[in-house]
């Protein structure tokens, strides 16, 4: 049994089938498949149920999952030990941006920068940036899909979502100076239920 047979094992289950497993490692597909056949062979069990659309873990494999990934982790913890020692830091981090927030500052946050900058201190760590509505990545946030969002929030955060507020900006209406709600404002503002029923122009 190798370290590498149980990496793809774990990765064809998470990504529910050995193409998009492939891609995730980087190797070829046969590759996966030969190397998961084998550690079947090995273990005298069948652990991946491949008839449907998704391939999908056995009763077998559901029980050997958490022991393939409970030695990935533990080898992971052995090299991060080790680079600790040596000063490099190494590994993964998932970054989900709101639309627009990679081409642009974010208020003072110049993320583009700050990426820029962080790889250069610390090119062992593999960095994916998705850009996704804030409902979807807050919930990503929670299932432990991305490790940091930038977000909109419009109210308190969900329960177990850490905060840290980068920018704080009023939400203005942008409307025609003869609109009725120029006139109903009071002291330049207005209740948002002013804005039910009527069409908006905005971002996801």
């Amino acid at each position: 049994m190798e370290l590498a047979q149980l990496r793809y094992l774990v990765a064809v289950v998470e990504e529910g089938g050995f193409t998009r497993a492939a891609e995730r490692l980087h190797v070829s597909q046969p590759g996966v498949s030969a190397q998961v056949k084998q550690l079947e062979r090995e273990l005298g069990q069948r652990l991946l149920d491949r008839s449907g659309r998704r391939v999908a873990p056995t009763e077998a494999g559901e029980a050997v999952l958490a022991y393939a990934r409970a030695a990935l982790a533990a080898v992971e913890g052995v090299r991060r030990t080790a680079d600790e020692f040596s000063g490099l830091l190494r590994g993964r981090v998932a970054l989900g941006l709101i639309p627009g927030a990679a081409s642009a500052a974010v208020g003072a946050v110049d993320v583009v920068g700050l990426l820029g900058d962080f790889h250069d201190a610390h090119p062992q760590v593999e960095i994916s940036l998705t850009e996704d509505t804030s409902e979807r990545m807050l919930a990503a946030l929670r299932r432990g899909e991305l490790d940091l969002a930038v977000v909109g929030l419009g109210g308190e955060p969900p329960a177990g979502v850490g905060v840290r507020v980068v920018l704080d900006e009023p939400l203005v209406a942008a409307v025609r100076a003869d609109d009725p709600l120029v006139r109903s404002a009071v002291d330049g503002r207005i209740p948002l239920a002013a804005l039910r029923g009527r069409a908006l122009i905005a971002l996801p």
